[in-house]
Parts: structure tokens; sequence; C-alpha cells
């Protein structure tokens, strides 16, 4: 397992990974997990790389590291993950969130779109969504582009929310989701499951930054067959 450009790094990735499911509740507190290299051979990682991942886990209170007998989960209510506002999962539960960079384009607002932020220009940033390496979603992204005049396809990490607190100062506080259903885009590459025009469920996703002003619109086509949206009520 290799991290692309852009990616977080590969511990980054198992750590998330490992914080979504304890936050989903297939981690329970108290767990006992596999051996390290039982645990690196599944997923396809070196033990040492493996071993960062936990590390992390244990700086963020998540993991009690017990000397002689293994690593225990220590589950917190509300563990915080750069993933935290991410509702795919794949069918079977859980799978590591991925994206590939379709796009990003500075254009004048959609009318259609719902009104957000102080400048008639956004970012529109288009993205396919793996879980796990399997091509779950379309997404489409309108970030104000008040927020910044433009942006670096380089520069943009696995999580967007992750570029906007590091690079915007810009922290995505509540989101309001909406669901329903529509076609795919005729953007749509070859690698998602779904053809042009299919039916599929659809999310448009309203945010609001940390001073309670609505920062971006995004559009999610969601591939029925490979994964559904989860929302836990806590």
């Amino acid at each position: 397992m290799t991290a692309a450009p852009g990616s977080l790094p590969i511990y980054v990735q198992i750590a998330e990974l490992l914080v979504r499911d304890i936050a989903a509740g297939r981690l329970i507190d108290g767990e006992k997990l596999k051996p390290e290299r039982d645990m690196a051979e599944e997923l396809g990682i070196a033990v040492g790389t493996l071993r960062k991942a936990l590390a992390e886990l244990q700086r963020r209170g998540l993991l009690e590291r017990v000397q002689g007998s293994g690593n225990y989960i220590r589950a917190l209510s509300d563990p915080q993950s750069v993933y935290a506002m991410f509702r795919l999962e794949l069918l079977g539960g859980g799978g590591l969130p991925t994206a590939e960079i379709l796009s990003i384009d500075r254009l004048p607002k959609p009318s259609a779109l719902p009104a957000f932020g102080t400048s008639d220009e956004a970012h529109r940033i288009r993205r396919l969504r793996r879980l796990s390496g399997k091509p779950a979603a379309l997404e489409e992204i309108w970030l104000d582009g008040a927020y910044i005049e433009t942006i670096d396809p380089e520069a943009v990490s696995e999580s967007l929310y992750l570029f906007y607190r590091t690079k915007l100062s810009l922290w995505i506080a509540r989101a309001e989701d909406q669901i329903g259903l529509d076609h795919v885009p005729d953007w749509a590459p070859a690698a998602f499951g779904q053809p042009a025009s299919a039916p599929v469920t659809h999310i448009q996703r309203i945010s609001q930054d940390q001073e309670g002003a609505r920062a971006e619109v995004s559009r999610t086509w969601l591939d029925h067959d490979v994964a559904r949206y989860v929302s836990r009520l806590k």
C-alpha cells in the first residue's frame, strides 16, 4: 500500500480508518486488537507503518498499549477525525476514504445552487471518492471564492476539510445534508460504476464556517451498489 500524490501519509490513513471503526461501534471500548503482524498483513502495510498508526491512536487517547499483553481500544464518545463529517461507508460497513481530484476551476456560481458566501464566483472541485479502493461516489464541491483566489490541485489533501483548516484557516463547523434522487452527471469518469444518466442517490450539503456563514455547497452522487449513506445519533 502506497500513498498517492496529495494523499495523507499511510499511517494517518490507517489511524483514520480505525477511528471511523471506533466511532461506528465496530471497535468497542476494551476490545483487544489482533497481533500487530496479523493486522499489518490484513491491511497490506509494514508492521512499522502500523505501529506509527497505533501510536497516533494512543496519542489521541483511543488506544492503550499494554506491554506483553497487546493493544486495547479506549473508545471516546466523540473521537475526532479528519473524516468526522464523511458519511459514506461500504455496504458491509467501514472503508478507508480516499479522493481523486478530477478538476478544479474558478467559475461563476450556478443560479441553481442555494445562496452561499459573498463572492460571485466559487471554486468547483470535482472528485471521485473511493472506499478501500472501490469507486463509491462522485463529488462536486463549490467553495466560495472569497476564501482564496486560486487552488493548486497538488496542495489539496485527501481531506478537503483538513486543507481548509491548514491552508485557509477555515473550519467547517456544521453542515446540513439533503438526500434525494438524481442522475449520474455526464462528467462521470469511466471508473465510476454507474453510467451517465443512471438514477442514483444524491446528497446536497450546505456547510457553514466557524462564524456561521455558508462557506460551500456540495453535491454527491452515490453508487448504491458499493456504498451507503450513514448518520449515527449519539
